[in-house]
């Protein structure tokens, strides 16, 4: 699978700060897997930023939005 082919996987998401001073996104999905990520504040700005511009290019593709 590649990064833009449709998956079927149901994943949970959340982000916050750590008590070290990163920010974690922390994902659980199907099957009992968790996938605690941590980024210093920059990189996570960063990922904020790419978040950002793929949101606008897939509004520009008519991407509908998914229900949860």
């Amino acid at each position: 699978m590649g990064i833009d082919k449709q998956s079927d996987i149901a994943a949970d998401i959340q982000i916050g700060p750590t008590d070290q001073g990163m920010v974690r996104i922390y994902v659980a999905a199907e099957g009992g897997i968790e996938l605690p990520l941590d980024f210093d504040p920059e990189e996570a700005e960063e990922i904020a930023e790419e978040l950002r511009a793929a949101a606008a290019v897939a509004r520009e593709m008519g991407a509908k939005p998914r229900n949860r």
